[in-house]
């Protein structure tokens, strides 16, 4: 699924699960607020603000999860989080890791195509998704979160931020029209 040119579309949030809203690596004497869930046997510790920040973000932008947890992810999380309703997910049934790619970029890149706006927050970019989101010609950003601590309010707030400084949260960005072209700030952010 590839944005179509002129059609009204949001800009894009991927969303990765783990490291984002399932938390790990933190001290177990000073966990994050948070409760356990069961996902197919195995505890998962999820962030007590995901769901709220989440829900934040959904007003300007388009969600789409995007991490291993592909279908899973609708099973469990929008009742835990209190999310309104399932989001697409991407899949990566078919993904071969690529050598100069990270092993979700030919997936996200099919299904964003290369001109929508992007904001992308997992806990594993590396040096080769700052390159792809250098190459990209639509607006993207990438949002590093650290697994211990998740998405955070700061992590709101700079995506609230890109989109206001890229005119996505403007209508007449959302109606088609190219970003960049009256000056706002186009192309890779990396956060």
């Amino acid at each position: 699924m590839s944005a179509q040119p002129g059609a009204l579309k949001r800009p894009l949030l991927l969303i990765d699960v783990d490291g984002v809203i399932s938390l790990f690596g933190f001290d177990p004497g000073s966990r994050p607020d948070g409760h356990f869930e069961v996902v197919d046997g195995i505890a998962h510790f999820l962030s007590a603000t995901a769901g709220e920040h989440l829900r934040r973000l959904c007003e300007t932008f388009e969600p789409a999860w995007c991490t291993g947890w592909e279908e899973k992810a609708n099973e469990y999380l929008p009742h835990a989080l209190g999310l309104p309703g399932p989001f697409p997910h991407l899949s990566f049934a078919d993904a071969t890791p690529a050598v100069a790619g990270h092993w979700k970029l030919a997936v996200i890149d099919a299904y964003a195509g290369p001109d929508r706006a992007v904001a992308w927050i997992d806990d594993a970019h590396d040096e080769r998704c700052a390159a792809w989101a250098s190459a990209r010609p639509g607006p993207t950003l990438l949002l590093t979160t650290d697994p211990a601590r998740g998405l955070t309010e700061q992590h709101v707030e700079r995506l609230l931020e890109w989109a206001s400084e890229t005119g996505l949260d403007r209508d007449d960005r959302v109606h088609g029209r190219e970003p960049g072209g009256d000056g706002s700030p186009r192309g890779p952010r990396v956060a």
